[in-house]
C-alpha cells in the first residue's frame, strides 16, 4: 500500500514548460547626471545597456559603439561622453549650472535619442539625529533628517538611505505640497524583511549614508512609480505598468528606451548610530 502511494506521488512531478511573453529589445540608459554639493560637478557617467528576457542571465547587455552627449540649451556648451567599451560613457568637463536646462542626446545603431531637463538645486541639510519618536516601532531607532524647505516654490525631494554593508539603498520620494516654506523632519527606519519576517533594526554602531536630492517634478513622478512598483503589489497599490521614462526615439517613435536622463543637485553626508 505504501509502495503504491509513493508511486503515485512520484507520478505526479512532471516538467511544465511555460513560454513567457518576450517584450521588444530596447536601449536603456541610466543618465543620472548628479551634482554634490562643495564639488565641481566635472566628473560624470552614464550607462547603456539593452533589456533583456526576465529570467536571462547569461546574456552581455551593455552597449559600446555609441555617440553620447549633453548639451546645455542656454549656453550651447556640448560635453562629450567618451565610450569606455564597458557599456560606460564619461566625461571629466561637465559644467552644471543651476536652474538652467540640458539635452540628452544619444545616437546608437543609426538612431537618434534625446531628453531635456533641468539642473534643480537642493537645500541644505541642518542637522541628522537619531530618535525612537516617530517611526512604526517605539523601540527602533530611526535616523532624523532637518532641512527647510524653500518657501513660495513647488519643491520635489529624492532621499536615498544605505546601511554600510547592505547591498540595496531604501529610495523615498517626497514633495512640499502640505510643508511649503517649514523645516522639514524627514525620518527613516529599518523595516521588516519581507522573506524572513525578521525586523533588521538599527543599531548602535551601524553606519547610514544618505544622499538628499533635489529631483524634477516630471522625475518625482515617474520614480515615485518605480518606487511603488519595487515594493509589490499592495491591497491599496496601483497596478504595474510599462514605465517610460523621458528618453524619445526621434527617429523611431515606437522604439523609445527605457531609463531616465535627470540633472539633480546632492548633499551627502553619513550617520553612526549611537
Amino acid at each position: 500500500m505504501l509502495c503504491a502511494l509513493t508511486m503515485g506521488l512520484t507520478s505526479c512531478e512532471d516538467v511544465i514548460d511555460v513560454e513567457l511573453q518576450k517584450a521588444p529589445e530596447r536601449l536603456t540608459v541610466e543618465a543620472s547626471i548628479d551634482w554634490e554639493k562643495g564639488s565641481s560637478g566635472s566628473d560624470q557617467l552614464i550607462k547603456l545597456s539593452k533589456s533583456s528576457a526576465y529570467f536571462d542571465t547569461s546574456t552581455n547587455t551593455s552597449v559600446s559603439g555609441a555617440s553620447v552627449m549633453i548639451r546645455n540649451n542656454t549656453n550651447n556648451a556640448e560635453f562629450i561622453f567618451v565610450d569606455q567599451n564597458n557599456g560606460t560613457y564619461t566625461t571629466t568637463g561637465f559644467v552644471p549650472i543651476l536652474g538652467q536646462s540640458y539635452t540628452l542626446e544619444i545616437i546608437y545603431d543609426g538612431e537618434v535619442y534625446t531628453a531635456t531637463e533641468t539642473m534643480v538645486p537642493v537645500t541644505d541639510i541642518i542637522e541628522v539625529t537619531q530618535s525612537t519618536e516617530n517611526g512604526f516601532n517605539e523601540d527602533d531607532i530611526e535616523i532624523n533628517l532637518v532641512f527647510q524647505d524653500p518657501a513660495e516654490e513647488e519643491n520635489y525631494y529624492l532621499f536615498k538611505f544605505q546601511e554600510e554593508g547592505d547591498l540595496l539603498p531604501f529610495l523615498e520620494d517626497g514633495d512640499d505640497e502640505f510643508i511649503n516654506g517649514n523645516e522639514i523632519d524627514w525620518w527613516y527606519e529599518k523595516e521588516e524583511d519581507d522573506d524572513t519576517d525578521e525586523i533588521e533594526a538599527l543599531v548602535p554602531g551601524d553606519v547610514v549614508f544618505i544622499d538628499f536630492y533635489a529631483i524634477s517634478e516630471s522625475y518625482h513622478n515617474y520614480i515615485r512609480i518605480l518606487i511603488e512598483q519595487n515594493e509589490g503589489a499592495g491591497l491599496f497599490s496601483a497596478t504595474p505598468v510599462a514605465l517610460k521614462g523621458n528618453c524619445l526615439n526621434t527617429t523611431n517613435v515606437e522604439n523609445y528606451a527605457h531609463g531616465y536622463f535627470r540633472l539633480s543637485q546632492v548633499v551627502r553626508t553619513s550617520y553612526t548610530v549611537q
